[in-house]
């Protein structure tokens, strides 16, 4: 169980990558360890995984690899290299993956070369439980939106502090040496306005079955690769070889922003940013889930502390109170105590007077 929940662990702070088979695209996110590994593969309808140790990644080889002998971890290994190119969008050519859904799992066929020798694997991954859909995907996508609204908001708080020093500038007779670097004062809540604005002429395009131009002639940017990484003891893989769009794409963002950015493969698509805030908001949450983990020991250690003490004080009441009892029954029976002598009588003085 602890080799579970730490491949788990690991496997939260995997950014995810977005995987095609045929004509059906997943989000997927796989971390391998020498102890086994563990994959979680998602549709956005729904999400799958499994979580394998050495013991069954053993068994499953022997069964589907006869004519192959090696140890588990070479399998892991071969494992995590095959896997490593498809989530960078970049498979090896003689490397092969299908998947067959059924009802309730999903299975992943892989099928390549090792030594020389036909290697074939079959992940068999079954439904997610909603608390690892919530860890893995929905709180942190929530935290990230936190974190760019505050993003969000830290810009529009500069926007308006350099609008102010611009202004200032102008009324000191300072003038532009080019006229068409010249702006408008921004304001928050036009801008706001027009963004979600731009968003509704772009749906009702769309539900009229008209073409992407009639919003201001805008073109899509195409779908860029993404960045993806996977996990092998410990240590995380980045491509970051992205391709740029081509230039007829080059856009204005006004108008365009939010109608490119939610048809952009119905939110498949990370772009690079968003994985490594999504690596860095799922770090945080672990880093918490530990203090938290902590915490709860310390409070669970301090009462049994407690209990091992309280035992042992009223035995030594009990032999504080002993002597002392015995004392009082039997005084004199005590060695250490020496014999007392009768107290001499005082010898009354004479009166010394004048004449005595």
């Amino acid at each position: 169980m602890e080799g579970s929940e730490e491949l788990e662990s690991s496997l939260l702070t995997q950014p995810w990558a977005s995987v095609r088979f045929g004509e059906s695209s997943f989000l997927a996110k796989v971390c391998f360890r020498d102890t086994g590994y563990i994959l979680l593969i998602s549709d956005l309808s729904s999400v799958w995984y499994e979580s394998a140790d050495a013991e069954a990644v053993g068994q499953r080889s022997k069964e589907l690899n006869k004519r192959l002998t090696v140890h588990v971890s070479s399998f892991l290994n071969h494992l995590c290299s095959l896997m490593c190119p498809l989530l960078a969008g970049q498979p090896g050519a003689t490397t092969a993956f299908s998947c067959h859904r059924s009802p309730g799992s999903l299975r992943l066929h892989v099928k390549s070369e090792l030594s020389g020798l036909p290697f074939y694997w079959d992940f068999h991954c079954c439904l997610a439980p909603l608390d690892m859909v919530s860890r893995h995907l929905v709180r942190p996508l929530i935290q990230m939106n936190l974190v760019l609204q505050c993003q969000v908001q830290e810009l529009i708080s500069l926007l308006l502090q350099k609008d102010a020093e611009i202004e200032d500038y102008r009324e000191s007779g300072a003038t532009l040496s080019r006229d068409r670097l010249r702006t408008e004062p921004f304001r928050e809540e036009t801008f706001q306005q027009n963004f979600v604005a731009e968003g509704c002429v772009w749906d009702t395009c769309r539900a009229a079955a008209v073409s992407p131009s009639c919003a201001q002639g805008s073109q899509l940017i195409p779908k860029q690769p993404l960045s993806p990484a996977l996990c092998y003891n410990g240590s995380v893989q980045h491509n970051d070889d992205l391709r740029q769009p081509p230039s007829h794409a080059q856009v204005p963002v006004s108008g365009q922003t939010l109608p490119r950015i939610c048809s952009a493969g119905e939110g498949q698509a990370f772009a690079s940013a968003l994985q490594q805030l999504y690596t860095a908001v799922t770090q945080q949450e672990l880093k918490q889930a530990r203090k938290r983990h902590c915490s709860e020991d310390d409070v669970e250690t301090a009462p049994s502390a407690e209990t091992t003490k309280h035992p042992h004080s009223p035995a030594a009441s009990q032999e504080d109170e002993t002597p002392s009892s015995s004392e009082r029954t039997s005084p004199a029976s005590s060695p250490a105590q020496k014999p007392r002598l009768p107290a001499a009588k005082a010898k009354p003085k004479k009166a010394k007077g004048l004449f005595s």
